[in-house]
C-alpha cells in the first residue's frame, strides 16, 4: 500500500473518474473545473486513466500535466504492472471480458515506461478531509481495487468496505454509474465517469462537486457535455472495435453484462441532475439513509430529489 495522502479541502472538491483514454472528455472536466474556479490542489480523480477509447498517452499526459490528484485504478496498475490485461473484474465469456482484449492490447502498446512507472506510481488510497469529516478516495472496494460496488449493491457489503475504510465515508469509482448513498449515516459516492456514458441514453458524461458549507456538505452531481464525436473519431483511427465508440453517441453500454438488475432496467433512462447535503455531524435533524440520489425505481426510472441527510 502507498503512503496515504491528505487533501486538506477548505472549499469545493471538484471528482470524477474514468478518462478512460477519452482525451476530448478529459479536457472538458478539467476546463469545467477551471471555470468553477476548483484549482488542481482541489481536484481529483478516481483512476483508470486508460480505458476504451482512442489518445490512451495524450490522456495519461493530460492528467499527469494538471497537477490533480490521482488514485490509482485496476487498468493504472495492470499497465504500471506490463500484465496481459486490464483485470477490470468482467465475467468470464462477457462482451466487456472480450472487447476489453482489443482496447487493453492497444493501450499497452503504446503506453511507454515513462508512463508505467508514473502509473504505478499512483497511490490505491487519498484521505478527504472536507466540512468535518474524513472521506477514503479509492477506485473500487477498500478490498479489491476492482470491487464493482453499485447504488444496488446491498448496504452489507458497503457497511463492510466503509468498516475497512474506518473513515466518515468512501469515495470510489470503478463501475461507471454515478450515486450518493448513506449507509448508518456514513456516505458511500461515486462521481461517475467522463470518459464513457452512464449508460443512459445521452452521450453525457458524470463528475461531481463536493461543497463544504455550515449545514454540511452539499453534494452536487453534474452531467459534462463534451466533443463526443471527436472521441469517437479518435477511436476509429486507433482501429479501435465499433462497439464503445458507438457507446460514446448513443450513450448505450454494449452490454450489461455487470450490472445487477434494477441498473440494467435503467438502461436508457436519462438521469437529472441533483444536489443534496449531508447535514453536519451535529445537525439535529433525523439521519435519512439509502440512496439519495438517483432515486431508482422499481421500474427502472429515475429522478433527482433535493434531499437533505444528516448523520
Amino acid at each position: 500500500m502507498h503512503e496515504q495522502t491528505v487533501i486538506e479541502a477548505d472549499g469545493p472538491v471538484l471528482i470524477f473518474g474514468g478518462p478512460y483514454s477519452n482525451l476530448q472528455a478529459t479536457r472538458a472536466v478539467l476546463a469545467e473545473a477551471r471555470r468553477l474556479g476548483i484549482p488542481p490542489a482541489r481536484t481529483i480523480c478516481t483512476g483508470d486513466l486508460v480505458a476504451y477509447c482512442g489518445d490512451p498517452l495524450a490522456t495519461i499526459g493530460c492528467v499527469a500535466d494538471s497537477g490533480i490528484a490521482v488514485v490509482m485504478g485496476n487498468c493504472d496498475e495492470q499497465l504500471g504492472l506490463a500484465a496481459d490485461s486490464c483485470a477490470c473484474g468482467y465475467p468470464a465469456g462477457s462482451t466487456c471480458e472480450r472487447l476489453s482484449t482489443d482496447w487493453y492490447a492497444q493501450a499497452s502498446a503504446l503506453v511507454g515506461a515513462a508512463e508505467r512507472a508514473w502509473l504505478a506510481a499512483l497511490p490505491r488510497r487519498l484521505n478527504l478531509r472536507i466540512g468535518g469529516r474524513r472521506l477514503a478516495v479509492i477506485h473500487g472496494g477498500v478490498s479489491a481495487i476492482n470491487r464493482f460496488v453499485f447504488a444496488t449493491t446491498p448496504p452489507a457489503v458497503k457497511r463492510e468496505e466503509l468498516a475497512r475504510a474506518g473513515c466518515d465515508g468512501v469515495i470510489g469509482g470503478h463501475c461507471g454509474l454515478p450515486f450518493s448513498e448513506l449507509v448508518d449515516g456514513r456516505l458511500w459516492h461515486n462521481a461517475g465517469v467522463v470518459g464513457m456514458p452512464a449508460n443512459d441514453g445521452t452521450p453525457r458524461t458524470w463528475f461531481s462537486v463536493l461543497t463544504p458549507m455550515a449545514s454540511g456538505i452539499r453534494i452536487d452531481h453534474r452531467a459534462l457535455d463534451y466533443d463526443h464525436a471527436a472521441a469517437a473519431q479518435a477511436m476509429q483511427r486507433a482501429g479501435l472495435p465499433v462497439e464503445y465508440r458507438l457507446a460514446l453517441a448513443s450513450g448505450l453500454w454494449p452490454s450489461c453484462d455487470v450490472l445487477p438488475p434494477r441498473e440494467a432496467r435503467a438502461r436508457g433512462v436519462a438521469l437529472a441532475e441533483g444536489s443534496f447535503t449531508w447535514a453536519a455531524k451535529d445537525a439535529t435533524a433525523a439521519r435519512r439513509d439509502g440512496l439519495l440520489w438517483p432515486d431508482l425505481l422499481g421500474d427502472g426510472s429515475t429522478k433527482a430529489p433535493a434531499a437533505i441527510a444528516a448523520a
